[in-house]
């Protein structure tokens, strides 16, 4: 490691990248004791430089542009926090190019162009760290990349995104309704000012697709897998999900399986009560990883906000001057001997390379049905499943008390998602469904 000062680049000032400036000047003296490597922010590029910032920020860093960080000699190590997939992927890009590491928290640029970046990376020798880019201070990205490289990955079941998992916990816990548990979420700070991808699952989505790459070694597209959001799951859900003895979470599920196919997806999913991912609660992540050789792992933390997001991009910025890349003055010589028998952070192999479409899945499932209470409609409906292959583990149907619609709520048997598409289009077009069903699958795991 150089002891001279490693020169850096910040392209983003927000949550994140304000706290990578405030801690890494706080930590100075703690850094340099444990790793005898010393960091300055030479310069920090924002969209606006007359926006209001923490005054501990010298005006004089600012910069207008993302390419003047490029074009400043003495930055060595170029931080990606300013998210998006086009300034930010030009700007790695950029980076990669010129011989400078590069430390980001972009998973949706990551679970989108990966492949291409990670491809351009090992042309020119030039690392990647993104451990900032799956739940946030959780050491994920380091373990499924080193400390499990010698097991085959079984299996990856996880809860990736702080503001579905404190909405869902809060209507667990307190019976509160969807529109309540986000407006307090929101106010709490748990929930972004626009909370579209967490809400959507795309969040958690694109977090699957960066560790289903690390496990398995190919990208999976995102168009390729199913991904599902909260917004349909309600109160009487999270009920009936307790009577049947699950909790609700919005899960990643990834798994090897014995034709050696990968199946992954994100959805709401009923989770048995006696799981400890049942017992996440709030904000928290959790990691469940299973491998042939280490067995059963869980990784637990708080998957986002400042001080856990920064814990990683320091411990990223650590390990490119351990590599060295602080060499002829901080910026990678391309093609290096050094950098180039050193992984660039993702390593593609073809023991796999096959994911399974989503349609082709199969899962157990939970199924809510909102239905005029009159004879014939459970028969009608049962028929329609017979039909399409699909067998009814029980069901529930609650007194009516003298309303017109009632739920009809099943627990479906290992069944196609495709099989059960087909027969929910036809279950959705009868006069007496009043409503769009609710489909959740059943992890037993």
């Amino acid at each position: 490691m150089s002891t001279n000062p490693i020169g850096i680049g910040l392209a983003g000032f927000g949550t994140v990248g304000g706290g990578v400036f405030k801690y890494l000047e706080q930590q100075r003296e703690l850094l340099l004791e444990r790793t005898g490597a010393s960091f300055v922010i030479c310069a920090v590029a924002v969209r606006d430089q007359r926006k209001q910032r923490d005054s501990m920020l010298p005006k004089s860093l600012l910069v207008d542009s993302w390419r003047d960080l490029l074009n400043d000699p003495k930055i060595q190590v170029i931080v990606e926090l300013m998210g998006g997939t086009t300034d930010a992927f030009e700007l790695i890009k950029g980076a990669i190019k010129s011989g400078r590491a590069v430390v980001t928290g972009n998973k949706a640029l990551l679970a989108e162009r990966g492949e291409e970046i990670f491809a351009l990376a090992k042309k020119y020798a030039v690392p990647i760290f993104y451990e900032a880019a799956v739940a946030g201070g959780i050491p994920i990205i380091q373990s499924l990349r080193d400390s499990f490289v010698g097991n085959r990955i079984k299996s990856i079941h996880a809860i990736l995104n702080g503001t579905t998992n404190y909405i869902l916990s809060r209507m667990e816990e307190e019976g509160l309704n969807y529109d309540e548990a986000l407006s307090e979420a929101t106010s709490r700070g748990y929930a972004e000012a626009d909370p579209t991808l967490d809400l959507s699952g795309w969040d958690a989505g694109h977090k699957a697709i960066i560790l289903a790459a690390l496990a398995y070694g190919f990208w999976v597209r995102p168009e390729e897998i199913r991904v599902e959001g909260i917004q349909a799951i309600t109160a009487a859900d999270i009920e009936f999900a307790k009577k049947f003895g699950y909790s609700i979470k919005l899960l990643a599920s990834i798994r090897d399986t014995a034709d050696g196919v990968i199946e992954m997806g994100v959805s709401p999913t009923l989770i048995p009560k006696k799981s400890i991912l049942a017992s996440v609660s709030g904000s928290f992540n959790a990691i469940a990883v299973k491998g042939d050789l280490v067995g059963e792992t869980l990784f637990y933390g708080r998957g986002a906000g400042c001080e856990p997001t920064t814990s990683s991009v320091i411990g990223d910025l650590v390990s490119a001057a351990t590599l060295g890349v602080a060499a002829n003055h901080g910026v990678c010589a391309p093609q290096s001997q050094e950098v180039s028998n050193f992984s660039v952070g993702f390593t593609p192999h073809s023991l796999y390379g096959k994911s399974r479409p989503a349609l082709e899945i199969i899962s157990s499932y939970y199924l809510r049905l909102a239905v005029e209470d009159q004879p014939g409609v459970l028969a009608t409906i049962a028929t329609i499943f017979g039909e399409e292959g699909i067998s009814i583990s029980s069901l529930v149907q609650p007194e009516s008390c003298g309303q017109r619609e009632t739920p009809l709520v099943f627990m479906i048997h290992k069944a196609r998602y495709g099989m059960m598409q087909a027969a929910l289009e036809k279950v959705a077009c009868l006069a007496c469904v009043k409503a769009k069903p609710v489909l959740l699958n059943v992890e037993i795991f």
